[in-house]
């Protein structure tokens, strides 16, 4: 292994965006215990790194980079086998002819539990940082089959771009979407478990008596929209099944979705299962004054775009 040559040990550094919903319809509970969707994906610019280090001893271990831009002190993120991107480097290592230990150093910047696919940006990272450590050569196709075994976000983590989700998310077409779409991110201080929305969501559709229907297809004005980066029309069909679970849960959110509308976005939405709020801007100058009038308000927001591509390659040294 190139690992070892000249004495060094290897370190390979990769990144991969959260990502928006900015589709999402959500059919009943199914036999599994999960729930079949249809969504569009947004890759937006808020990227997780990962670098991946060998090491002597086998294994794989976990740390938080002090680069991280979130309050590491305050999140709950397991540093063990619970890990996504540990999983994703045991996963990589069973298919590898030449494994060695692995240390991850994750670079958090995208919200935890906050709806944006963070955790699964993390795993993409780590599928490619490993497949390069190891001399893996699997292509990107063989990568996203396993990045499906890992979570129904991963293989998008991977993509990239735009596009549309199927069955519980991993059945992915991209959307060929090329024109910029601008948003402001409104972060919570807190997360929200996704299993738990999903919960709440069946129980409010069994308290109102809906009977859900299987998504089969996303509509066509989203996909559309999307294509053309035309945010008036997108403002007008964003679509999220589980935000009134999300405010069920944690009803602060209707205020931060009623400010953005009020306050210049064309439209806002839940993002994912939240508590991250999407507010949709015209542009990139109305995306920065509406992120500043929030931080004037002490309201940590961000202004990003997508689409972006997904995981790739940074860096790969020998140290």
């Amino acid at each position: 292994m190139r690992s070892g040559s000249g004495g060094g040990r290897r370190s390979v550094r990769a990144k991969a965006p959260g990502k928006v919903n900015v589709s999402l319809r959500v059919g009943p509970p199914r036999p599994d215990g999960y729930h079949s969707v249809a969504s569009v994906y947004l890759a937006v610019s808020l990227f997780e790194e990962v670098r991946a280090t060998a090491t002597e001893a086998p294994g794989i271990t976990v740390s938080l980079s002090p680069e991280s831009t979130l309050e590491i002190d305050e999140l709950e993120i397991p540093l063990d086998e619970r890990n996504l991107a540990v999983r994703a480097a045991a996963l990589m290592a069973e298919v590898s002819e030449r494994p060695t230990g692995v240390h991850l150093e994750i670079t958090k910047r995208v919200p935890v539990a906050g709806g944006m696919g963070g955790g699964s940006a993390d795993a993409a990272a780590a599928l490619l940082a490993c497949n390069a450590l190891w001399d893996g050569g699997l292509s990107r196709d063989e990568l996203a089959h396993l990045a499906a075994e890992l979570g129904a976000d991963v293989p998008f983590a991977l993509l990239g771009g735009a596009a549309v989700g199927l069955g519980v998310g991993d059945r992915l077409s991209p959307a060929l979407a090329t024109e910029r779409l601008d948003w402001v991110l409104v972060l919570a201080d807190f997360g929200l478990s996704t299993p738990a929305v999903f919960r709440e969501l069946d129980r409010l559709r069994a308290a109102e008596g809906i009977k859900a229907e299987e998504p089969v297809d996303v509509e066509a004005g989203v996909l559309s929209a999307v294509r053309a980066g035309d945010a008036h029309a997108l403002s007008h069909v964003l679509l999220n099944d589980l935000q009134r679970a999300a405010v069920s849960l944690a009803p602060g959110l209707r205020d931060t979705l009623g400010w953005g509308d009020s306050h210049g976005a064309l439209a806002s939405l839940v993002s994912g299962s939240g508590p991250t709020v999407a507010l949709l801007a015209e542009d990139a100058g109305s995306a920065a004054e509406l992120a500043e009038a929030l931080a004037h308000r002490g309201v940590e927001a961000l202004a990003v775009h997508g689409p972006v591509p997904g995981a790739r390659i940074l860096s790969d040294t020998l140290l």
